[in-house]
C-alpha cells in the first residue's frame, strides 16, 4: 500500500440519522466489505493508503447523502491501542471469515471421502461450490492486510480440495504427492514471511540440519511473494511448501523431501499442534515448547536469531525423541 503520509491509519467517525433504518444497514455492509474495523462506538479504522482514503470518502459521501455526517482523519496511536494491537484485531477479523469458510470446506473435504459411484453423482455441485469458496476466500485475500494464519489454511484446504476433485474426474486411484529431489533444493534462498513463530522456524531448521546445512533465508512483508531465480517459498500464500488441507508447512515439506523419520514426525505432531492449535495429536510436549518458542520470539526482534535460537531448541528435541525410540 502506498501511504498517505507517515500516518499509519484513517478513521472514519460517521453519525447516521435514525432514519432511514436501511442505511446503517448499508453503511455496515460497505464497511465489511472494505476490510474496516471498529475500535470504539461508531470509529472505523483502516491502514492509511491512498485506496482507503477514497473508499472512505465515498464512504462519508454516501452516509451525507442519507441525512447523516462524519470525518475521515490520519490518524497515529499514542495510548489506549498501540498498532500491534489493532493490527491483532484485523487479523481476528479476518480469522473469524476465514474459519467461516474453513468450516464449508471441511465438509466438502468429508464429502470426498466416499466411494466414487457416490462422488461422481455429487462432483457438479461440489465445484461449484468449492468455486464459490475460492472468489470468497479471493474477497476475503484483499482485505487480508496483515497476512492473517487463517489465509494458509484456507489456501491449503482449496488446494487440497481441488485436487480431489481433479483426480475424481480422472482416476480412481488417489495420486501420490511428488517427492523432491534434495539435489534440487541445495544452493537456494528459502523466502518466508517476516516474524519467523514456530512452523516457519521448524522449517528452516529442517531445511538447515537435513536439506542444505548452508541454506539461506529471506524474509519479506508482502502477502504475495513471486519467486526469483534461484527461490522457494515457505510458509506463505502460495509457497512451494505451505500449508496443505490440515497439514502445516513442516508436515508439508517433511512430506515432500520424503524423510521417515519417527523422531522428526514427532516434532511434526508438535509443531502442528501448536501452529494450528487443533488438538489433534495431543503431544504432551507441546504446550512446554509453545511457552519456550514465545520466549524466543518475545526476546528475539530478528528473524534470523529467532531461527538460531529454535534451532537449538530442535536440535534437542530431535536427539530426545531419536534416544526414546531407540530404548
Amino acid at each position: 500500500m502506498t501511504p498517505v503520509t507517515t500516518a499509519r491509519w484513517l478513521l472514519l467517525i460517521p453519525q447516521l440519522p435514525p432514519e432511514p433504518a436501511y442505511l446503517r444497514v448499508k453503511v455496515w455492509r460497505r464497511l465489511q466489505r472494505l476490510g474496516a474495523i471498529s475500535v470504539k462506538n461508531s470509529v472505523y479504522v483502516l491502514p492509511a493508503s491512498e485506496q482507503a482514503l477514497e473508499d472512505f470518502q465515498w464512504l462519508l459521501r454516501e452516509i451525507e447523502q442519507g441525512g447523516g455526517e462524519g470525518i475521515v482523519c490520519e490518524a497515529h496511536l499514542i495510548d489506549g491501542l498501540d498498532d500491534q494491537e489493532v493490527e491483532g484485531l484485523f487479523d481476528s477479523a479476518r480469522d473469524a471469515d476465514y474459519e467461516e469458510i474453513a468450516a464449508k470446506l471441511r465438509t466438502i473435504t468429508a464429502k470426498l471421502r466416499k466411494k466414487k459411484r457416490t462422488l461422481i453423482e455429487e462432483l457438479p455441485d461440489l465445484k461449484n461450490l468449492t468455486a464459490k469458496l475460492r472468489r470468497r476466500s479471493t474477497e476475503v485475500n484483499a482485505i487480508d492486510f496483515f497476512g492473517a494464519k487463517g489465509r494458509m489454511i484456507i489456501e491449503g484446504l482449496l488446494s487440497e480440495i481441488e485436487g480431489r476433485l481433479t483426480e475424481a474426474e480422472v482416476s480412481d486411484q488417489k495420486k501420490q504427492p511428488t517427492q523432491s529431489d534434495l539435489t534440487d533444493l541445495i544452493g537456494k534462498t528459502w523466502v518466508t514471511r517476516k516474524g519467523v513463530h514456530v512452523d516457519r522456524i521448524a522449517c528452516a531448521w529442517l531445511i538447515r540440519r537435513f536439506v542444505d546445512p548452508e541454506a539461506r533465508f529471506k524474509f519479506v512483508s508482502v502477502k504475495d511473494y513471486t519467486a526469483e531465480p534461484g527461490e522457494i517459498r515457505f510458509d506463505m500464500f502460495k509457497g512451494e511448501f505451505t500449508h496443505i488441507g490440515d497439514k502445516c508447512s513442516f508436515e508439508v515439506l517433511l512430506d515432500r523431501i520424503a524423510l521417515d523419520d519417527p523422531a522428526l514426525r514427532a516434532i511434526g505432531e508438535i509443531v502442528h499442534d501448536i501452529d494450528l492449535k487443533d488438538g489433534k495429536f495431543g503431544r504432551e510436549q507441546a504446550p512446554g515448547i509453545a511457552h519456550v518458542i514465545a520466549g524466543i520470539c518475545a526476546s528475539q526482534k530478528e528473524d534470523l536469531a529467532r531461527i538460531e535460537r529454535g534451532s537449538a531448541l530442535f536440535d534437542d528435541s530431535y536427539e530426545y525423541f531419536r534416544k526414546k525410540r531407540a530404548r
